[in-house]
């Protein structure tokens, strides 16, 4: 009798519909505090900083996260607010989508120096692959102010007191190219399975695609996936694995913490770093150095579950600190990345974008031009070579 309720029920559960998943917070979009604004040690008292940002997934509720990371005091933010954008390139509201975020209930909430604060959850529908508005209201000193230098778009702030919850463009007559206290933008949902991190420097941030078209090689990732998946953008121009520095954030090491493995709802991380050790002075000559960086760093996402995708470094001859010694380097950390179990998978960048005629070099129709950088085409072939099923 137990043997034949045991069958009945099995075949209960094996004919009712599967239980969906619960909602939960998945990153949709996200960038990495970089440093602080010179001269800001008094913040940007009676500011309006309005934000533009491109999610990657879409959602039907929404939330933000502010950061204060560079900051030696206190800061009040007196109001914080979240709109669909009305077009592209633009502080202009799309009419009925604005909204004013919370803070455990409160419209405002200090961030201790050094510290992040993330807002409640507000009804938005969001589309996938589309900008927000947040803009960001300081009624009082407190600095420096925590940004993030290059976006390759522009954002647009006013002087003059409180406009966070303005759908008219009129109050925001000052264009800016960095992004202000923003950090990260979250969307709840029950069908995105997790996002995605990319670790980088400069050519992961972007530098010198194409102003404002959204063409960095983890914007043309996502949209790629950005049904299943959300893609945030890790990367710092200049950034290093194994030096800070004054401009391009603290070590790759140093951030990982902060900038991957808090991030909401990560499930893989995608590393393309050390160039920058290599090509910026004082080089890095010994590729084991690197290579232990990177060991750390796949180490410490393993521990935290996640999937680590190494990514080979792309060429740079042509560019001014290039030597054949340098090169070396870079080949010797390549040949490592390709063949190390510390990864779960490989994405071989250097492949991709290499010249087949002279393999130190990118491609010239993949050049932005410098030889350091690729242009659009080489972010859309680097984009396409990143196989799906690893992530």
């Amino acid at each position: 009798m137990t043997r034949f309720l045991l069958a009945v029920a099995l075949l209960v559960a094996a004919a009712s519909p599967a239980q969906a998943a619960p909602a939960r917070w998945v990153g949709t979009w996200a960038t990495a505090p970089s440093s602080a604004v010179p001269g800001t040690e008094n913040g940007y008292p009676n500011h309006t900083m309005r934000n533009i940002v491109h999610v990657s997934a879409g959602g039907k509720e929404i939330r933000v996260r502010l950061s204060n990371a560079y900051g030696r005091t206190p800061i009040l933010f007196g109001q914080v607010t979240v709109a669909r954008a009305a077009g592209p390139d633009t502080p202009l509201a799309l009419p009925g989508t604005m909204r004013t975020l919370t803070f455990g209930g409160s419209q405002s909430i200090t961030a201790p120096a050094g510290a992040d604060v993330i807002s409640d959850g507000v009804a938005l529908n969001v589309p996938a692959d589309s900008d927000l508005l947040v803009s960001v209201f300081t009624p009082s000193p407190g600095g420096p102010v925590t940004h993030h230098q290059l976006t390759m778009q522009n954002s647009y702030f006013t002087r003059d007191g409180n406009h966070a919850a303005d759908e008219s463009a009129a109050a925001f007559r000052e264009r800016t190219t960095n992004w202000h206290y923003v950090s990260g933008v979250d969307v709840r949902s029950s069908t995105l399975r997790g996002s995605v991190v990319a670790l980088g420097d400069s050519i992961t941030d972007g530098a010198n695609s194409t102003w404002g078209a959204n063409l960095r090689w983890p914007d043309q990732l996502a949209d790629r996936v950005n049904t299943r998946l959300g893609v945030l953008n890790a990367g710092i121009s200049g950034n290093r694995l194994l030096r800070d520095g004054d401009w391009a954030g603290p070590n790759a090491l140093a951030r990982l913490n902060r900038d991957v493995l808090t991030q909401s709802g990560v499930r893989t991380v995608i590393v393309l770093e050390g160039i920058n050790d290599i090509q910026q002075t004082p080089h890095e000559t010994d590729p084991a150095k690197i290579i232990a960086a990177l060991k750390q760093i796949a180490s410490r996402s393993h521990d935290r579950g996640l999937r680590v995708i190494g990514a080979t470094i792309t060429p740079f001859k042509g560019w001014r600190s290039y030597t054949e010694e340098l090169e070396s380097v870079r080949q010797a950390v390549n040949a490592f990345i390709r063949t190390s179990p510390d990864f779960d998978a490989v994405v071989d960048f250097d492949q991709v974008i290499r010249d087949p005629a002279d393999p130190q070099r990118i491609r010239p129709d993949y050049d932005q031009g410098d030889h350091l950088h690729p242009g659009d085409k080489g972010f859309e072939a680097m984009a396409k070579a990143v196989r799906i099923a690893t992530l």
